[in-house]
């Protein structure tokens, strides 16, 4: 991995990430994956009207609680972790292959996604995602207005918890409908539930670090996004991709390849996630701007800011611990920035993505795929929302 030995920076009052104009996510996914990208959605669509119609049957107040779930799997989103998926798969398999076998693999992490996520804005008692109320916040408001008895947060709370409970359990239903070899598909299965696993125990120490920030430093921080994010993003997806092609031997060059560039693009992408939780643009990002800020999470950012800080600065940022009130994030931002953790953390983010693209150069494979996967590398870490 990249060195990050912290360096010394000029101060400044604000980071330039990112500077594009456009959403290169966007535009990557665009130019590579349109045809993907609808035929995920549409496999999902297909998939979620059934099974929120069988849930329906059972109890009429089953219906809202499913829609939720349907609403929340297909409320947008860059479909990254199938994306990533199809080019491991198709890296493997060259370009002649057709896709819909393994469509319902794909379209499984989207609803792998929206588990995580659901739980993560109930662990983070976050307002908004993707521009609209967090499940639990929908689920409370429903309860007001229905007029319900008993605490509406707590039921808001419990309701979301089932709600990304279920997205769980159908992504194992939709998987099991991958028409690929039942040994391929147990390969696969491995690769699957090592995601889930490494996802829920980065989740655990993201939520530690918020209540023991004082035994946090950056490598914990780095050790937060490998698990919390680089596994179950990019790194798993392309090796359950490699799987469903049949390419599942760790030591097989394409294999380590993806694991190499996997890990670096998932570390960047979470650093740039860091950056966005400190300064993105709420209209852009979908969440409140400085949520990092407001809990105190010790994210790799604030742990590079702390040893960067003169003493004046380390004596302010302390404050952090256990968060700070929303009405003094942008002065703590600037503070961030002025550190010059800002420029480490783009540092880090540019020298991950020069790793990544390096582990492809050296990989023997599809050409097409090695093209969108640098191109993604790129597009991932350099983003608005």
């Amino acid at each position: 991995m990249a060195n990050d030995a912290v360096a010394g920076n000029a101060p400044r009052v604000a980071p330039v990430r990112p500077v594009d104009a456009d959403d290169p996510v966007r535009e990557v996914l665009a130019a590579f994956t349109r045809d993907l990208v609808r035929a995920v959605d549409e496999t999902l669509g297909d998939f979620l009207t059934t099974e929120v119609a069988s849930l329906a049957e059972v109890d009429p107040a089953l219906h809202d609680f499913a829609r939720t779930a349907h609403d929340c799997v297909l409320a947008g989103g860059k479909r990254l972790r199938p994306t990533f998926a199809y080019w491991g798969w198709r890296g493997v398999v060259g370009g002649e292959v057709p896709l819909p076998p393994v469509l319902p693999a794909l379209a499984a992490l989207e609803l792998l996604h929206a588990f995580a996520l659901v739980h993560d804005d109930v662990l983070d008692a976050s307002a908004t995602r993707r521009g609209r109320p967090t499940v639990h916040r929908s689920m409370a408001a429903a309860h007001l207005t229905a007029r319900w008895a008993g605490d509406p947060d707590r039921f808001g709370e419990a309701a979301a918890i089932l709600v990304g409970d279920l997205c769980l359990v159908w992504a194992d239903r939709l998987l099991g409908q991958t028409a690929v070899p039942p040994a391929t598909l147990l390969d696969a299965r491995r690769c699957y539930d090592q995601m889930r696993i490494e996802a829920i125990a980065g989740e655990y120490l993201d939520v530690l670090g918020e209540h023991d920030a004082g035994n946090w430093s950056v490598d914990r921080a780095l050790r937060v996004a490998r698990y919390k994010t680089a596994s179950y993003t990019v790194q798993r997806p392309l090796l359950f991709g490699s799987a469903l092609a049949g390419a599942t031997a760790p030591d097989a060059p394409l294999v380590a390849a993806y694991t190499r560039y996997g890990l670096a693009v998932g570390e960047a992408f979470q650093l740039c996630d860091d950056l966005l939780g400190v300064y993105g643009d709420p209209a852009t990002t979908g969440k409140p701007a400085g949520d990092d800020l407001r809990t105190g999470k010790p994210t790799a950012l604030l742990m590079l800011a702390r040893q960067l800080a003169t003493p004046a600065q380390a004596t302010e940022l302390r404050r952090l611990d256990g968060g700070v009130p929303v009405d003094e994030v942008d002065r703590y931002a600037e503070l961030v920035a002025a550190t010059g953790a800002v420029d480490r953390v783009e540092k880090m983010i540019s020298d991950r993505v020069a790793e990544a693209v390096a582990a492809l150069d050296a990989a023997s494979m599809d050409e097409t795929a090695r093209s969108a996967l640098t191109g993604l590398a790129v597009a991932a870490t350099h983003r608005r929302s």
